[in-house]
């Protein structure tokens, strides 16, 4: 197991909902950006700097909720 270390926590608002990133420096020199859905259901990005991972993690961040709410949206139906 690599160590983690938190090095950046943030809450963005998207539809009106609120979403915690949480940015980690692992031991192997990476970065690590999660944001948690569930107890089941994280989205990862990594990079290798802080800037990196936190615009990554940013951009693709709505996608993940759009397609989360879209699949929700279908199993209703």
């Amino acid at each position: 197991m690599i160590d983690e270390t938190l090095v950046h926590q943030a809450d963005v608002e998207y539809l009106g909902n609120q979403y915690t990133i949480t940015v980690f420096f692992r031991g192997d020199g990476r970065y690590v950006a999660t944001t948690c859905f569930a107890d089941d259901d994280i989205i990862i990005n990594d990079g290798d700097s802080l800037e990196e991972v936190l615009e990554r993690h940013e951009r693709l961040l709505p996608l993940a909720i759009s397609s989360r709410m879209m699949l929700r949206d279908c199993r209703r139906n």
